[in-house]
């Protein structure tokens, strides 16, 4: 039987058209979404690891390194045992201490926040001392060098001194941060008599306490930065006197101890605002 013959019209072979280019069309869709799909893969493994290990970038801001304390006196010294003692409290409250010998080189300090200098130093070989121009707020308890420092004038016995017997000071100026909160008035701050070092400092000084009924003798005393201390010296940061001796600082009252506490914080508030909170 002979084999039937199809007679394609227009109309038919336009239809055949149109299911072919459908057919490509959905060909062509399969393909490109399979190949979106290969493509995105690796970007969404990606950030889901981003999400499991944010980058160092988007890391929340690291605290601080604790305040450094650069504390200077004599290693060698049979009173560094006094001084282990202070540098044992500062760690205490929140501070990192760097001891060193008074013969270290004064520009090691300058990555620290406040210097400290102990009157377990000698003044006599620090005479003219470096540390009178470091632009950074200054401690010190070595009356012997209040002179060098530039807090007094020269004259030992008449500008500057010590007492070897008095437990007592009288707070001048209650309201001044340096004060530490203690009330005005005769506040004893060692449970008896011991060293205490004093000064007659420029007018450009804070005066806090005194000796009682020696107002001109100031047992604590600061400078502001940028304030005349004696020979019109200018401050290069704050600077800060108060009233221990070699032995002293292991017997202070609850007063004493908390004018030493407020004479530390008040001169590393003149640091880099960074590094002022433990």
């Amino acid at each position: 039987m002979p084999a039937s013959t199809t007679i394609l019209t227009p109309i038919h072979v336009f239809s055949r058209f149109l299911a072919t280019a459908s057919l490509r069309r959905l060909t062509l869709s399969a393909a490109f979404l399979a190949l979106s799909m290969s493509t995105l893969a690796p970007a969404s493994a990606l950030a889901a690891s981003s999400d499991a290990t944010p980058s160092t970038v988007d890391q929340p801001h690291v605290k601080a390194a604790r305040p450094l304390v650069w504390y200077v006196t004599r290693l060698a010294h049979a009173d560094r045992a006094e001084d282990d003692k202070v540098r044992a409290h500062l760690e205490s409250l929140g501070y990192a201490v760097t001891m060193v010998d008074q013969s270290a080189p004064v520009a090691d300090a300058r990555g620290a926040q406040l210097v400290v200098i102990s009157s377990v130093v000698s003044a006599r070989d620090m005479v003219g001392t470096a540390y009178r121009d470091i632009g950074l707020p200054l401690l010190t308890w070595e009356a012997d060098l209040f002179d060098s420092l530039r807090f007094t004038g020269q004259r030992k016995g008449v500008d500057f001194g010590e007492l070897d017997k008095e437990h007592y000071v009288n707070v001048v100026n209650a309201p001044s941060p340096l004060a530490g909160g203690v009330a005005a008035g005769k506040r004893w701050v060692y449970p008896r008599d011991g060293e205490m070092g004093w000064g007659r400092p420029a007018p450009g000084a804070t005066v806090v306490a005194t000796i009682p009924g020696e107002p001109e003798h100031a047992v604590l005393f600061g400078y502001e930065k940028g304030a005349t201390m004696d020979y019109d010296f200018i401050a290069p940061a704050r600077r800060v006197a108060v009233f221990l001796g070699n032995r002293s600082f292991e017997h202070l009252s609850a007063d004493g101890q908390a004018m030493f506490d407020a004479a530390v914080q008040w001169a590393l508030a003149g640091a880099p605002a960074d590094a002022r909170q433990p």
